[in-house]
């Protein structure tokens, strides 16, 4: 038996990346996982990975009427929700000068907007004992050059995340903040121009203290962590996963 035999978790954006090792560590350690994503064919994929202890569901953050859809096919499992890991983000590059009201909305819509709502709609559904992981990031720590708008709406998550631990410890769930540094996903890869992804990569490892960028399993052992009893006298905290980045 797994640390979670017999819980059900929900990942969302869990079609790739640190989502997907979410999910499959979760499901690894004996949970049903629901996973989220836009792209049909990706949490097809995604799910086959898994097995039967997946089940997918396209379904946009940022959109009222999918989330309403994603809580009822949960209910009808009829196990309510004993983890939330609330991971959906997406991010692009801006600097002051170039920053505009359609971007700043557009990433504050997703980052921001998609969390709260997304912990909103399955608040009904939690279980007593319940754990929300939220997902931060280490350049909310720091002055990023051109990531400004995103940074800024990982800062919100963060904040959010401790306002919510206070608001739900009397239902004894808890809610805490994984913050990982930079991680080697298709969503990290995607912001260099088209051949100039190895450089990328090879300089934000530079810039690690551990001398190279995350793994998503690496992220995904603290999810676990934190979604699981192994944490039990954690809420309202913010676990680092960043190679020493943001810690020295």
């Amino acid at each position: 038996m797994g640390q979670l035999t017999g819980k059900t978790a929900l990942v969302t954006g869990g079609s790739s990346g640190i989502g997907l090792a979410a999910a499959q560590r979760l499901a690894q350690e004996g949970a049903h996982v629901f996973l989220t994503g836009r792209d049909q064919r990706k949490i097809d994929a995604a799910v086959a990975t898994i097995g039967d202890a997946a089940t997918g569901v396209r379904s946009d953050m940022t959109d009222q009427a999918d989330l309403d859809a994603l809580a009822a096919a949960i209910r009808e499992c009829g196990q309510g929700l004993d983890i939330v890991f609330a991971n959906a983000a997406a991010g692009d590059y801006a600097t002051l000068e170039q920053e505009t009201p359609e971007h700043l909305a557009d990433t504050f819509a997703r980052n921001v907007g998609g969390t709260v709502f997304t912990v909103q709609t399955m608040l009904p559904l939690l279980n007593e004992g319940a754990s929300i992981v939220l997902t931060g990031s280490s350049a909310a720590r720091g002055g990023t050059p051109s990531f400004g708008a995103s940074a800024a709406s990982k800062a919100a998550i963060q904040s959010f995340a401790r306002t919510w631990a206070a608001e739900l410890v009397g239902r004894k769930i808890r809610v805490n903040t994984v913050v990982p540094g930079p991680v080697e996903t298709p969503g990290l890869k995607g912001f260099a121009p088209s051949g100039q992804e190895q450089g990328l990569l090879d300089g934000m490892a530079a810039m690690v203290p551990m001398g190279r960028l995350g793994q998503p399993a690496e992220i995904a052992a603290a999810v676990l962590f934190l979604g699981s009893d192994q944490s039990s006298f954690m809420t309202g905290t913010e676990v680092f996963v960043d190679g020493g980045q943001k810690q020295f």
